[in-house]
């Protein structure tokens, strides 16, 4: 006996039902309006934080590139520099030189020991560390200029811009970038009452902010028990690890909504002389490189006190890889 058939559905209920359907269409509707207006604000909001910030960071020169980065290849010498009232020092901490193809989007990052032997010809012989110091102190409106060609000069490559920035700018663009992962390869404690330093970090993983990843890339030695002294290429690679989980960081959905405030720490606390139009083609062009696509190179020699003796093969090494990425 087949089943009794449903009662139709009564009109009333048929259009209240399509009704309640038009209504939950347009909430939605309504919904993903706000939410692309909301987009479109926030990109606007983000582009004029990135423009202005840029502005900020590098030189008015209006002038038609010669050399546009998203076109040339170039070379970047990259500077940390100790301006903490109490050290008194305009000593380099960091110093990289970066060679990156646009076409390729590949990079070659060589980082230079503090205590390196610098020999250059035409250049007194000193600690690599010590020269952008004596030429600012010498002339401040040529220090950039010179300290670009001495170290294109010992690396043999010409170095087109310089960007330099202070242990307070580090920590804020780490901190707006929500902290770091990093692998701390040792116990490390130092303190000096002097100068204010107090590192104090256990070997291990762990999530760093600002303050503790600069800690971490300059620990040299140890005065607390169970903290071994650490050497300039152990440093080299923590700098060159953090540089990878910060490119790792700007590329995450949560780095992508934090690019304006990390740019407006970097525009106020990075000086270069890079021309502004440049510097938003630059992020333009290398802002989704690959972390493997960065070839880092370690400058390896001897420590005769009070210099690291860079090794002839090495250093040929160095200025290869470099000029591989002009070509």
């Amino acid at each position: 006996m087949p089943p009794a058939a449903l009662p139709p559905t009564p009109p009333k209920q048929r259009r209240t039902r399509r009704k309640s359907s038009r209504t939950l269409m347009k909430v939605l509707l309504f919904i993903i309006i706000v939410i692309v207006i909301a987009a479109i604000a926030y990109a606007g909001y983000l582009y004029y934080k990135i423009d202005s910030a840029l502005d900020q960071a590098g030189t008015a020169d209006t002038t038609p590139a010669t050399k546009p980065v998203n076109a040339n290849p170039v070379t970047l010498l990259l500077l940390g520099i100790d301006t903490r009232p109490k050290s008194a020092s305009l000593n380099t901490d960091v110093i990289m030189i970066a060679s990156l193809n646009p076409q390729r989007k590949t990079a070659t990052v060589v980082s230079v020991p503090r205590d390196t032997l610098v020999k250059a010809s035409g250049y007194s012989q000193s600690k690599a560390n010590s020269y952008y110091a004596a030429f600012l102190h010498n002339d401040k409106r040529t220090a950039d200029v010179k300290t670009k060609a001495l170290f294109g000069k010992y690396l043999n490559v010409p170095i087109d811009y310089v960007a330099r920035i202070d242990f307070k700018g580090f920590e804020e663009i780490v901190d707006e970038l929500g902290g770091l992962t990093l692998n701390v390869d040792m116990n490390m404690c130092y303190t000096d009452k002097q100068d204010g330093t107090s590192i104090k970090l256990a070997k291990g993983t762990h999530d760093l902010n600002g303050s503790q990843t600069l800690d971490f890339v300059r620990y040299r030695k140890g005065n607390c028990q169970n903290a071994a002294d650490s050497n300039d290429i152990e440093r080299n690679e923590r700098q060159q690890q953090v540089i990878g989980e910060m490119i790792g960081k700007l590329k995450s959905f949560d780095g992508l909504l934090k690019l304006g405030s990390v740019i407006e720490a970097a525009g106020k606390n990075v000086e270069t002389d890079i021309p502004s139009s440049q510097i938003k083609s630059f992020i333009r062009t290398y802002m989704g490189i690959d972390r493997d696509k960065i070839n880092y190179v370690h400058l390896v020699g001897e420590w005769h006190s009070p210099y690291i003796n860079i090794r002839a093969d090495e250093l040929k090494k160095a200025q290869t890889a470099l000029q591989e990425q002009l070509k």
